[in-house]
């Protein structure tokens, strides 16, 4: 995926081709194989709102992964250019208390990476738990959810509309895409691990109970949707 698009504004460029000439990207494994990168919304044609957060995030990730392999090698150029060999040398321990005390006092990375003849690199591992964007990783909180795009069936996404569902989760389910099968039809809705489990409890009557008979279709219709939310990984506890 990186090594297809260059930002986030040319993978959108590269999507709207894909539109134009009706091809479809998809990717086939990992953690993104569930979804279709060129899904739209069939009534304005725009991307879906969650497929637009998802390449707008890869692709940024993209760019921070070229910036971070790009400035070791500025760094040995302009290290060669002052003739110096290789790399700038890291922090030295007697060196990193006035790092520490100079950052917070407003100083820039580049400007301490100069005052004491090191990378930024070096820089940054010094004060890596003082600056803006350091969170403590804590082992019992659990990693947010990436929305995951599951094919749904007619008669439980109709179930479901008819239910009155809260706003997170009727605005996957009027964003989701119809793709005709036959005289039926399934609903491709994007939407976070979590609220595919929540769309799966509400549907459960659908399975009948409580002097209320199931129907066929209906019952047969949740067990298929039942099976693909099987297969999303929990990632919370």
């Amino acid at each position: 995926m990186f090594r297809l698009v260059r930002g986030t504004g040319h993978i959108l460029d590269v999507l709207d081709v894909l539109h134009r000439e009706r091809l479809a990207l998809r990717i086939h494994d990992g953690a993104f194989s569930a979804m279709d990168l060129t899904a739209r919304h069939p009534r304005t044609g725009e991307l879906l709102s969650t497929v637009k957060f998802m390449v707008q995030t890869l692709a940024a990730a993209g760019e921070l992964r070229r910036d971070l392999q790009r400035e070791p090698t500025y760094d040995g150029l302009r290290a060669a250019g002052q003739g110096q060999q290789g790399r700038a040398p890291a922090a030295a321990a007697a060196k990193t208390a006035s790092v520490r005390t100079a950052y917070p006092e407003g100083r820039s990375i580049a400007a301490l990476a100069r005052d004491h003849g090191v990378s930024r690199g070096a820089i940054r591992t010094a004060v890596a738990d003082l600056m803006p964007d350091h969170a403590a990783v804590e082992e019992d909180v659990p990693a947010p959810e990436l929305p995951v795009a599951l094919d749904m069936p007619g008669n439980v996404a109709d179930f479901l509309r008819a239910a009155d569902p809260e706003p997170a989760e009727r605005d996957p389910l009027d964003q989701g895409v119809t793709v005709r099968r036959g005289q039926g039809y399934t609903l491709r809705v994007g939407a976070a691990p979590a609220v595919h489990r929540r769309f799966l409890a509400r549907c459960r009557p659908l399975d009948g109970g409580h002097g209320v008979p199931a129907v066929p279709a209906q019952r047969k219709a949740r067990r298929e949707y039942e099976n693909r939310v099987s297969t999303l990984t929990r990632t919370g506890p």
